[in-house]
């Protein structure tokens, strides 16, 4: 790793010689074009070019070709391949940096596969890019939750309430000690529940619930909008006292991102929706240890990672690995907080901290919280049970024993996982 470079791993497919192909890939993305040109001077190649670092067969997957590749499919090969791309070719700016390592790359017809899976980054890009401002640290801080499992909940069902039963539900919540509550990433700001009304009636809950208890519970109103539109809305929020807001990344793209970041007063919850669009093939797309440094870069104070036993497609392997990605430093940033969703519920507790093996972390259980057979109070209380059992050390038995409400929550969701 140089200070003066990029190195982009790809995972590619090709019916051509595999160290060919990488060098397509590298001159497509930097100097070359199909043909060798005038003015690519042996001096410009020298220092613009990107140029192949590393390049390591690995196994077919066994999906088939992106439409268009070229070759004998009978002479495919897989390979992981690094990339050095020359700052100097795009400066420390990550949409130009994407036009690089991510830009015209997945339409190369030599290419029968082509997914970019990591990225090494130089300080340069710290330099630019604040990356998160409150983190795990100002997060706890703001949630009066200074150590243990930070619990969380998403608003259940995810539209269709009006602002006085939204209200309702914030209340009840708040009551049970949840430590966080979210919009969905599906209510924006339609004519039914608008920011402004919604902000209007959750806010005088929580501060009231603060009065009385001296814990104001973290509510994360979504203000995903077109990118003119974020400002006002995080002011909204941040006016009536809220502390925290969301954004759907991949709808208002990073440098929309990074927009709300240099104006934020509060934390950032980076919602992923959208991500499998660009993910999920093995055979195309970006992969999540990749994105996610570009996510924190651009000010994600907390990141969506999935949760293991999840709903959607990623292995609990997957999501573990995703989870070691959001906490694995990068370059001197303040750390992320992980966000664990999707199917989660205290019966997910022990095998959970058993693989992270850390508290840092923000899970959030929608039907397993609201879905409780002893309503929202006792599925908040099953959580935080699980958790706490679980970084004492304890057993699931253990757990069980000692919690009704996590014993209930079995009786609904089934086994707990060891």
């Amino acid at each position: 790793m140089t200070d003066s470079s990029v190195f982009a791993t790809y995972e590619i497919e090709t019916s051509l010689p595999l160290q060919y192909a990488a060098e397509v890939l590298a001159g497509e993305q930097s100097t070359g074009t199909f043909v060798r040109v005038e003015r690519e001077s042996d001096e410009v190649r020298a220092r613009f070019a990107a140029q192949v670092e590393r390049l390591e067969e690995v196994p077919l997957t066994g999906a088939s070709a992106l439409p268009g590749a070229i070759g004998d499919p009978a002479e495919r090969r897989r390979a992981r391949v690094t990339l050095r791309f020359p700052l100097d070719n795009f400066g420390p700016s990550i949409p130009n940096l994407l036009a690089a390592v991510a830009g015209n790359l997945f339409e190369i017809k030599e290419l029968a596969a082509i997914k970019l899976v990591d990225l090494e980054l130089p300080s340069a890009f710290a330099e630019r890019y604040a990356g998160p401002q409150f983190g795990v640290a100002g997060t706890r801080r703001l949630m009066s939750r200074p150590d243990g499992t930070m619990i969380g909940t998403i608003i259940k069902p995810s539209i269709g309430l009006a602002p006085h039963e939204l209200a309702e539900v914030v209340s009840e919540l708040a009551t049970a000690g949840i430590d966080f509550i979210k919009d969905d990433e599906l209510q924006g700001n339609g004519p039914t529940a608008p920011l402004a009304e919604r902000v209007k009636a959750v806010m005088p809950v929580l501060e009231r619930h603060a009065d009385q208890t001296g814990v104001k519970p973290m509510y994360a109103f979504n203000i995903t909008d077109d990118i003119d539109r974020l400002e006002a809305n995080h002011d909204l929020v941040v006016a009536a006292g809220g502390t925290c807001i969301m954004v759907c990344i991949n709808m208002v793209g990073l440098s929309g991102m990074e927009y709300i970041r240099r104006r934020a007063q509060v934390p950032i919850h980076g919602h992923r929706a959208m991500f499998g669009s660009i993910s999920r093939s093995d055979q195309l797309g970006i992969g999540f240890a990749a994105w996610q440094k570009l996510a924190r870069l651009s000010g994600a104070d907390h990141l969506h990672t999935n949760g293991i036993s999840n709903k959607f497609y990623e292995s609990d392997a997957e999501v573990l690995a995703a989870i070691e990605a959001v906490r694995t430093p990068l370059l001197g940033l303040t750390p992320t907080v992980p966000v664990l969703s999707s199917g989660q519920w205290g019966g997910l507790a022990h095998a959970t901290h058993d693989a992270v093996g850390s508290t840092d972390l923000l899970v959030l259980a929608g039907g397993g919280i609201h879905g409780h057979p002893d309503g929202a109070e006792a599925g908040v209380r099953s959580m935080r049970d699980a958790w706490a059992s679980a970084a004492r050390g304890e057993t699931v038995g253990d757990a069980l024993r000692s919690s009704p409400a996590l014993r209930r929550a079995v009786e609904q969701f089934g086994p707990a996982r060891e």
